[in-house]
């Protein structure tokens, strides 16, 4: 090898290593002595010494390795915290995301169907975090709406086009190198478990108000239909029996629209 073969060959070495190469490393991938790859080392580090430089080669840890130099410390700093942050899923949302990959395009509902859980709150964390989008609305009763990955998906997980997908024992560990090991699982969070206690608060609610409207509809007609006179009677009537018993229905009628529907 000539000196400048030598000295770009170091300069790779050096940058491609995790941890600082090593004068031993460095003389074996280079073929040569160690004396003349200590000389090639110290050579490299004085070009990297001028001021045109914004890294310098540095000896640490009984090897060399790049740095960036002291007096870009406060740029570099700005640029790292401008970055995005590091992608963190939780399980129900590594789950969900599988989901839509492999049965793109894809409804909330027949996620659901599939994982047995709502996935409303992860969905909304998905869309979030860039890595679904919407894919327009399935032409059914209600028209929902149909989610796909997106760009950003196929760049975090490395991928050209979806058929290069692996197969489905093979994507979690695909996520995990994606997302940085074990560290890109976050623990489940409580956050799905609020959204859908909300949904159902919301629903109760609903339901209660249809009761009363119901019931006040149900009041009007047979206002309606009794003759004149006949309603005054009626009230004046009503026992403390009768009062109790209309409150019993009303509390089942009410306990009734608050239940699930079997048949939905």
């Amino acid at each position: 090898m000539t000196p400048q073969e030598i000295q770009s060959s170091l300069e790779a070495i050096i940058y491609a290593a995790d941890e600082p190469a090593t004068l031993d490393q460095i003389s074996k991938a280079l073929g040569i002595e160690k004396p003349e790859a200590r000389a090639a080392l110290e050579q490299l580090t004085a070009a990297y010494q001028t001021d045109d430089r914004g890294i310098e080669v540095r000896k640490v840890a009984g090897g060399w390795k790049f740095y960036t130099k002291a007096q870009h410390h406060d740029v570099v700093r700005k640029f790292i915290k401008s970055l995005q942050p590091p992608l963190r899923l939780t399980m129900p949302a590594l789950e969900t995301l599988a989901v839509i990959a492999y049965k793109q395009p894809v409804t909330v509902p027949e996620i659901n169907e599939i994982r047995g859980v709502h996935v409303g709150g992860v969905i909304k964390t998905l869309l979030e975090k860039r890595l679904i989008t919407t894919a327009g609305r399935k032409e059914v009763i209600g028209r929902p709406i149909l989610y796909r990955t997106s760009k950003q998906f196929m760049m975090r997980f490395g991928l050209s086009d979806l058929d290069e997908l692996p197969s489905l024992k093979e994507f979690e560990a695909l996520a995990q190198a994606a997302l940085g090991s074990d560290e890109g699982i976050a623990e489940a969070q409580p956050e799905d478990s609020a959204a859908i206690a909300e949904e159902i608060v919301d629903a109760e609610v609903v339901n209660v108000e249809v009761v009363v409207e119901a019931g006040a509809a149900v009041a009007e007609v047979v206002a309606e239909e009794l003759p004149t006179g006949a309603e005054s009677k009626a009230t004046s009537e009503t026992t403390p029996e009768d009062t109790d018993k209309s409150r019993a229905a009303a509390a089942s009628a009410g306990s009734i629209s608050r239940s699930p529907d079997p048949e939905s």
